[in-house]
């Protein structure tokens, strides 16, 4: 079970550094919770590989510190796709 545990932070790891890829869309891509991601990337993830730990924290901090942009940008969407239907 540990080796299957390491392989799947490794390569959700590799996906989120590729794809620049938010936790939410990790866990769907991989069929896992947002906090089995979270859990893989900050605890597990270190312990397996430091450089890939922080190549992916790189990512993780990026997209954290655009979340309220990609917010307003769905609010906006949202009313947007209404207005239109009136």
């Amino acid at each position: 079970m540990k080796g299957y545990i390491e392989e799947r932070a490794i390569t959700i790891a590799q996906y989120i550094i590729d794809s620049k890829a938010t936790v939410r869309q990790a866990a769907s891509r991989f069929g896992v919770s947002k906090s089995t991601i979270h859990k893989d990337m900050t605890e597990r993830l270190p312990a397996i590989n430091h450089t890939l730990a922080e190549n992916v924290r790189k990512v993780l901090d990026i997209n954290k510190s655009e979340r309220h942009l990609r917010g307003g940008m769905a609010t906006r969407a949202k009313y947007k796709h209404i207005s239109e239907e009136q």
